[in-house]
């Protein structure tokens, strides 16, 4: 009969097996919160589109007709208090304006510097998919090059910097490495996942926090009612800019009735 043989782990072995679980433990969590907050800044962003061009724009004009009044009352009154009233109402205006139409500004502006395109690329070469030695790596660098490109779309040199440096310090350690290295390795590796999970709850946190994400809220409460809360906001507007217009023309009427 022949002898049986039996294999056993070496105490390494055993040890990169428990760190390549947690590894993979850490990366899936990553994912995960990858994608949900990808999802959020969707929705989100889909939701800031509709109410720049719903309302934002109208708020915008609001502003715009407040400060002309103002404006128009410092040739009224001619002191130092309605000239000081027309600098902020303008200023109110300006920065209402820039909000509701900085899509199309962004749009047109984004031109990449010749800094961040080489930092892109740099960090392209190193985390593209293609160059995964395998399945699991594969994965993982699909999510770091999209959030590359997320990175790279937004100008955020800083996230593209961090990611380069972060696959340096990581690789440094793979020509020749025993077992040793491997476990230091991995433990970075699983040290700048979890880094990047907390990075990822705080920007979720933040954008769950902010007033567009309540205004978003609000607006899903409403329509459960059947009610459109961004329509409602523009008639609102509309009804207060009518308003601003008549007391525009009242202002002028009365420099004109003291010949100013």
């Amino acid at each position: 009969m022949p002898a049986e043989i039996i294999l056993q782990q070496t105490p390494d072995a055993e040890g990169l097996l428990r760190k390549r679980e947690q590894l993979a433990a850490a990366r899936a969590t990553l994912a995960e919160r990858e994608s949900e907050l990808a999802e959020i800044r969707a929705q989100l962003k889909t939701f800031e589109g509709r109410y720049l061009r719903q309302v934002g724009v109208l708020y915008a004009e609001l502003d715009d007709l407040e400060a002309r009044i103002a404006e128009r009352e410092v040739d009224l009154y001619d002191s130092d208090s309605a000239r000081r009233r027309a600098e902020e109402a303008r200023q109110r205006a300006q920065e209402t304006h820039d909000a509701a139409f900085r899509e199309a500004h962004e749009a047109e502006e984004f031109d990449p510097p010749p800094s961040l395109k080489t930092l892109f690329r740099d960090v392209a070469k190193r985390i593209h998919p293609d160059f995964a030695r395998d399945n699991d790596e594969q994965k993982y660098f699909t999510l770091l090059m999209a959030r590359a490109n997320q990175a790279y779309s937004r100008g955020d040199a800083e996230t593209l910097q961090r990611l380069l440096d972060d696959h340096l310090e990581i690789n440094g350690f793979v020509a020749d490495e025993g077992a040793a290295a491997q476990r230091l390795r991995i433990t970075r590796q699983i040290q700048h996942a979890q880094r990047d999970i907390a990075r990822l709850d705080v920007e979720r946190h933040a954008l769950l926090g902010s007033e567009l994400a309540q205004l978003h809220l609000e607006a899903e409460a409403s329509a459960r009612e059947h009610r459109d809360l961004l329509t409602e906001l523009a008639t609102s507007l509309r009804e207060q800019i009518a308003d601003a217009g008549r007391r525009f023309e009242f202002v002028d009427r009365q420099i004109d009735a003291h010949g100013r």
